[in-house]
């Protein structure tokens, strides 16, 4: 009798509880828009949360060997950084477009990402990252970042799983029509 592997329950209920932070756009031959999909952090330290997101970006760009970042956005970090057991070069520049990082792979490979602040809650930020990591997004960052926070963002009062849901659906292309107010003579 063969058995199936077994995988500790807790470490499969950890991830799930594990709030999806990095959403990229579909690989696709022509490129469009500001950035090519969207990051959110844990935390303003760019050397502890670069790990993760390299991981997360393994398959798509293999081996990075630089990352240029916003100096102002994150705390002070050294010139590299240890990853996958070698070293990436971490470039931070003041004139760096805010809430952005670049990746380039060993190959040339290049990949902007918009960042959303550590601090915004977490639908807010899969809002954003949504949006950012849509085919055919061509939003400028700030617009990213507004689009957001916009008014269909549940406030920490109404964050139920049907809003929640509400603005996933929207995000994957569905829309909400808008409700218009009549006037009365």
């Amino acid at each position: 009798m063969t058995s199936a592997p077994h995988f500790p329950t807790t470490a499969v209920t950890e991830q799930l509880a594990q709030p999806r932070r990095l959403r990229l756009r579909p690989k696709s031959l022509t490129t469009t828009g500001h950035v090519d999909g969207a990051w959110w952090p844990r935390s303003r330290d760019l050397v502890t949360e670069l790990p993760a997101l390299l991981a997360g970006l393994a398959v798509r760009l293999g081996h990075v060997m630089r990352v240029s970042y916003n100096l102002p956005e994150w705390s002070t970090a050294p010139r590299r950084a240890p990853a996958d057991g070698g070293q990436v070069r971490l470039d931070g520049f003041n004139s760096r477009p805010a809430h952005t990082v670049d990746l380039v792979a060993a190959d040339g490979h290049r990949l902007t990402l918009l960042v959303v602040p550590a601090d915004t809650d977490q639908a807010t930020a899969h809002h954003t990252m949504a949006l950012a990591a849509d085919r055919d997004n061509v939003q400028t960052v700030q617009d990213l970042l507004t689009a957001g926070s916009g008014p269909t963002t549940p406030t920490r009062q109404t964050t139920d799983l049907a809003h929640i849901a509400l603005l996933g659906w929207e995000a994957d292309g569905g829309r909400v029509p808008e409700q218009t107010s009549r006037r009365t003579s």
